[in-house]
């Protein structure tokens, strides 16, 4: 079982969000998992620009750090995505990642994979675990939960996000290794499947690496 931890906070060791991401890798670690932590600020990933090379190719047009993140996240069995709150948004490096993944989003190229995601902020942090939560989802992979801290309550809501974050490790460890089946949310990821799929097949000779795969894939 391996899991892979993201963290697109900038604060290096004093990032609170790195706390929580640390906390839900032990809880994961606990239950026998292979741990693997990403701070992404320290990586270059250049902002999509809308080429859509990536749908035709599976290639990008960037040689940056993408390529090897990508594919320890699709190596992974689950993961925990961290970001602080910066303005109601992910932070910017959260973002472009995000962004980048596309032709995931098209192939639900996360399709049995979990996850879950953590945030922090000085008012609020759910507005982010929950966009967070829809992106995963729109990848195709099931959704653990989430956790957080609302910073300038101190020091005590951090140790009780960490509290919860090791939780949320340890049933995102449970998650994979009894292959949990959300009912409410793999309905939704079939519907969105098909919704792809259909997205796919009107330009298929334009996207050809998507329309291959879902060829492989016998439109499954």
């Amino acid at each position: 079982m391996k899991i892979l931890g993201i963290n697109a906070s900038p604060n290096g060791e004093r990032s609170n969000t790195l706390r929580l991401v640390k906390e839900v890798l032990e809880g994961t670690r606990a239950s026998g998992a292979e741990v693997e932590l990403v701070d992404l600020c320290k990586l270059k990933i250049e902002f999509c620009i809308g080429c859509r090379k990536c749908f035709d190719t599976g290639k990008r047009f960037f040689k940056d750090d993408f390529q090897e993140l990508y594919g320890k996240m699709l190596a992974a069995d689950g993961m925990v995505w961290g970001t602080p709150n910066h303005s109601f948004g992910a932070k910017a490096q959260m973002k472009a990642l995000i962004e980048r993944m596309a032709d995931v989003i098209h192939c639900q190229f996360f399709d049995g994979k979990y996850a879950c995601a953590v945030a922090t902020g000085g008012r609020e942090y759910k507005v982010i675990t929950d966009y967070l939560r829809q992106v995963l989802l729109d990848y195709g992979a099931y959704f653990t939960g989430s956790a957080g801290a609302v910073v300038t309550q101190g020091p005590q809501a951090i140790a009780e996000g960490e509290k919860q974050a090791y939780a949320l490790g340890k049933a995102l460890a449970e998650d994979i290794l009894t292959r949990r089946q959300y009912f409410d949310q793999r309905q939704w990821i079939d519907r969105n499947r098909k919704w792809f799929q259909q997205k796919v097949l009107e330009p298929k000779e334009q996207w050809r690496h998507e329309y291959e795969y879902w060829e492989r894939m016998q439109w499954r």
